[in-house]
């Protein structure tokens, strides 16, 4: 089987981070969302970044920022990935390819009108994250993960995965799956024992 990308998201300290990127992290996402709960500041999160090994990729979760807010962040630590996770429109995302990074554009999903609307985008991944309305992600909840389909696009998936649904998600096909809230101990701490099973349940799908 096929085992997609694995993103570790809301990471705020460097014990989570180093779990993470031992058990098998691809991505380590730093969220620079002011009103979530697991907020980090960017030179913060720099001082955590410039200690990790090389090969992982780094993702900065924006919800609606300015141009010039990520053109900030970006100078107060290294990333590889921009995640936005808001209202952005196909022409915001599209102003950021000047920055040359790669490129994720979150979808909110309440039903298959909304996957559709990830068409509308040309950023190099979308990621596919249930509804709230009152939280832009990290809410611990999924959407029926039938209505997927077959987008054209390398998609992750997000919203409510956890040790115990994960080969589920895998075996939809996806690009990546992205894990926050389903292995914390609370907003912001990683559950060390739950990822370990999270990356256990994993690893027997490679078998």
């Amino acid at each position: 089987m096929l085992i997609p990308k694995v993103k570790i998201c809301g990471i705020t300290n460097y014990e989570d981070a180093r779990a993470a990127i031992d058990f098998g992290a691809d991505l380590i996402g730093f969220n620079f969302y002011k009103k979530s709960p697991r907020y980090i500041e960017p030179k913060q999160a720099d001082k955590i970044i410039t200690r990790l090994p090389a090969f992982v990729s780094v993702v900065g979760l924006f919800v609606n920022a300015e141009y010039d807010q990520i053109r900030q962040t970006l100078d107060d630590c290294f990333l590889n990935w921009l995640q936005l996770h808001g209202d952005e429109t196909p022409e915001f995302c599209d102003s950021l390819n000047l920055l040359n990074l790669g490129t994720i554009k979150a979808i909110r999903v309440r039903d298959y009108k909304d996957i559709k609307s990830a068409e509308k985008f040309f950023t190099d991944a979308i990621l596919l994250d249930a509804y709230d309305q009152e939280k832009y992600g990290g809410t611990g909840l999924s959407f029926d993960w039938n209505i997927v389909g077959h987008i054209n696009k390398r998609i992750f998936l997000a919203g409510g995965i956890n040790p115990d649904n994960v080969e589920e998600a895998i075996k939809l096909g996806v690009y990546g799956i992205d894990i926050c809230s389903g292995i914390e101990e609370r907003p912001g701490k990683k559950d060390h024992k739950k990822m370990k099973q999270l990356f256990e349940n994993i690893s027997h799908l490679r078998a």
